[in-house]
C-alpha cells in the first residue's frame, strides 16, 4: 500500500462525486460522508514468553439507517484507522446495492496472526469483544471475518459475547463454523458472487465463459473459490498471485495452460501463500508479485488489498482486457478511474461484485436468529439470484444514464440510503 493513499479519503472522493450527480441536499450530503461513531481502543494481551503487548484495536459504524451495522473484522500489520473507515463506508453501500436490510461497518486490529500462536489470538479475540460489547449485537452490529481472520475467531468472539451476555446469542456474529450456527455456502459465496457477476457480464459483452482468459490477484478465499468456479464453467486462469510472509513479499504464479486450483490450495497455507519451490516443481512459472495485471487476458480480478490498481499499474493493463471484476474492496484508485472508462473496460466495481460475502452472511443471520438451517443448494440458489438481480439494476442504470458503471452502482446505493434518511426524518 503505497504510503500516500489513503482508503478513506478514496472512498469520500467516489461519494462526492455521485453525490453531485444525484444532487443530494447538503444535510443529506453531510450525514452520509462520515461515519456516525468510532470505537478506538487498546486490548492487553499476555503472550506465550510471559510479556504482555498492547494491540490497537478499532470499530467504526458508518451507518445504520437501513439496518445493523455489518461487516468484517481485520487482522493486518498494516492496519488503519482511515481503512476501517473507508471499509465500514463501503459496505454501507454494498448492502444498500444488494437491497439486504444492514448498514455499514468495519472492525480492525494492528496485529500479525501469523506470528501469534493459537492462544494469543484468542485472547485478542476475547479481548476485542470485551472493548465493545455494549456497542455491537444481533441488533446493533453483525461483526464478521475478513482479511486474516477465519470462523475459529469469529467462534471465540462469539463465546466471549455469550458469556458476557449470559444467553445464546448465535445471529451476533457470523462467518461461525457449520454446525455451529454458520451457513453452509458461506466459504464459497464471495468468491463465487464475484463470478456470478462475471458470467453476467459476460452476456452483456456478448462473450461465452468458455474459453476466456483472467488473473487473478490474490490467492485467499475469495481468489480460491473464484478461480474453481470459474475454471469449472470452461474459463482458464493463467495466474494467481498471493503474499508470502516469509520474505514479505508477493509472487505470481503462472501457467500458460491453466492453474489447478485443487493443486495450489494443497500446497498453500492458511493464509493462502503458495509454497514457490513446490509450485515451481509442478511446472509453474513463479513471476514478481505485480506481474499479475500485465497477463494477456480477457479479465482482470484483483482479490486482495486496496489500491492495487492505481495511477502506475493500470498502464500495465494488456489490451485484451475486456473486463476487471473487483473482488477485493476498494482495489482501483479514482485516478485510474478515467483510463479504465476511456478504453472501455467494462467495470464490476467492488462494491457489487463482492457483496456475495455479506449477502451469506445475511442469510447465515436469518438462519441463526430462526435456528433453522438451509441446505448449500439453497444458500447459493439464493445468493445467485440477489447478485444477478443487482448486477443487471446496475448495468440497466449504467445504460440508461450513459454513466459509468461504478458511477450507477453508486448512484442506486446512495440513493437508497439517501431515502431512508429522509423517511426516518434524519434530512
Amino acid at each position: 500500500m503505497s504510503e500516500n493513499f489513503n482508503a478513506f479519503e478514496m472512498a469520500q472522493a467516489q461519494f462526492d462525486r455521485v453525490a453531485d450527480m444525484l444532487g443530494l441536499d447538503p444535510g443529506v450530503r453531510e450525514l452520509l460522508r462520515w461515519p456516525m461513531r468510532e470505537f478506538h481502543f487498546t486490548i492487553p494481551v499476555r503472550m506465550d514468553d510471559g510479556s504482555v503487548r498492547i494491540f490497537r484495536g478499532f470499530r467504526v459504524h458508518h451507518n445504520d439507517l437501513r439496518g445493523p451495522c455489518k461487516g468484517g473484522i481485520r487482522f493486518h500489520p498494516q492496519e488503519t484507522a482511515d481503512t476501517v473507515r473507508a471499509l465500514a463506508t463501503w459496505m454501507t453501500w454494498k448492502c444498500a446495492l444488494a437491497d439486504i436490510p444492514l448498514g455499514g461497518g468495519k472492525g480492525g486490529v494492528i496485529c500479525d496472526p501469523r506470528r501469534m500462536s493459537a492462544r494469543e489470538q484468542e485472547q485478542l479475540c476475547r479481548g476485542w469483544i470485551r472493548q465493545v460489547f455494549k456497542n455491537v449485537g444481533p441488533e446493533l452490529d453483525v461483526p464478521a471475518p475478513d482479511v486474516m481472520t477465519s470462523a475459529q475467531h469469529m467462534l471465540w468472539m462469539l463465546d466471549e459475547y455469550e458469556t458476557l451476555a449470559g444467553g445464546h446469542y448465535p445471529g451476533f456474529i457470523t462467518g461461525k463454523p457449520v454446525g455451529m450456527g454458520g451457513s453452509l455456502g458461506r466459504k464459497e459465496a464471495t468468491g463465487f458472487g464475484v463470478m456470478f457477476c462475471v458470467r453476467e457480464a459476460a452476456k452483456r459483452l456478448g462473450r461465452d465463459l468458455k474459453g476466456m482468459t483472467a488473473a487473478f490477484q490474490g490467492f485467499g478465499n475469495v481468489a480460491q473459490y473464484g478461480v474453481r468456479w470459474f475454471t469449472q464453467a470452461g474459463g482458464r486462469a493463467v495466474c494467481v498471485s498471493c503474499w508470502d510472509g516469509r520474505d514479505n513479499a508477493a509472487y505470481t504464479y503462472r501457467r500458460a495452460d491453466g492453474v489447478d486450483p485443487d493443486f495450489l490450495v494443497s500446497i498453500a497455507d492458511s493464509y493462502g501463500a503458495i509454497d514457490r519451490e513446490k509450485a515451481r516443481a509442478a511446472g509453474y512459472e513463479v513471476l514478481p508479485g505485480e506481474d499479475w495485471i500485465k497477463q494477456r487476458v480477457d479479465i482482470l480480478v484483483p482479490c486482495a488489498l486496496e489500491n492495487q490498481i492505481n495511477a502506475d499499474t493500470v498502464k500495465h493493463i494488456a489490451d485484451s482486457v475486456v473486463l476487471i471484476a473487483e473482488g477485493a474492496n476498494g482495489p482501483t484508485t479514482p485516478e485510474a478511474d478515467p483510463v479504465i472508462k476511456q478504453r472501455q473496460i467494462f467495470v464490476i466495481p467492488d462494491f457489487l461484485c463482492n457483496a456475495g460475502g455479506v449477502t451469506c452472511s445475511y442469510f447465515e443471520q436469518v438462519q441463526a436468529n430462526m435456528n433453522y438451517y438451509w441446505e448449500k443448494k439453497e444458500v447459493l440458489q439464493r445468493l445467485d439470484s440477489v447478485m444477478t438481480k443487482a448486477f443487471h439494476a446496475m448495468a440497466d442504470m449504467a445504460e440508461q444514464r450513459g454513466v459509468y458503471m461504478r458511477d450507477a452502482a453508486y448512484m442506486i446505493a446512495v440513493d437508497r440510503v439517501a431515502q431512508a434518511a429522509r423517511l426516518r426524518g434524519r434530512a
